[in-house]
């Protein structure tokens, strides 16, 4: 399977091994467009890799925080009391370069940077660019796409559709 990211089109598509849409949803990637340096709060581009997935079994809504559950689910009331953060929620699937000089290894390193495919608010909109770097999912989606891609899944972001 790779899961391909079209930054133009705001879509992330799983394919099979044959190329077939498996799975096709509106995101939300960088607000900022794209780019590999550190402390950029841009998209990654590039092939990359599902490192991690971090998550598994929690709630739909489950605030992480330094990729660990706090034990809070989302609220509109929530996100009213901490306004300044950046939510996280239900499962992570942790992005690791395989660009040696372009997203992987010193000021470019995707993994480093703690770029993820994860779940958001559900308020917040899709289609448009409005994340810090991550790629955003409703929760319901990044469920679906967590249970089916393994460690090692393949991710093509591309700015370009």
């Amino acid at each position: 399977m790779i899961i391909d990211v079209g930054i133009a089109s705001q879509l992330l598509t799983l394919r099979d091994e044959r190329r077939g849409t498996l799975m096709q949803v509106s995101i939300a990637s960088a607000r900022k467009g794209v780019g590999e340096q550190n402390g950029s709060e841009r998209t990654p581009r590039g092939w990359h890799v599902v490192r991690a997935r971090i998550g598994a079994g929690l709630l739909p809504g489950a605030v992480l925080v330094s990729r660990r559950p706090t034990g809070e689910i989302y609220t509109p009331q929530l996100r009213r009391d901490y306004p300044g953060r950046d939510w996280i929620l239900t499962r992570i699937l942790w992005l690791s370069g395989l660009e040696p000089g372009r997203n992987r290894l010193g000021q470019v390193d995707t993994m480093r940077r703690y770029i993820y495919i994860h779940g958001c608010p559900d308020e917040d909109p899709m289609g448009i660019p409005s994340s810090r770097g991550c790629i955003k999912m409703r929760n319901s989606e990044i469920i679906e796409l967590f249970d089916r891609v393994p460690v090692g899944t393949r991710v093509h972001i591309r700015a370009e559709d």
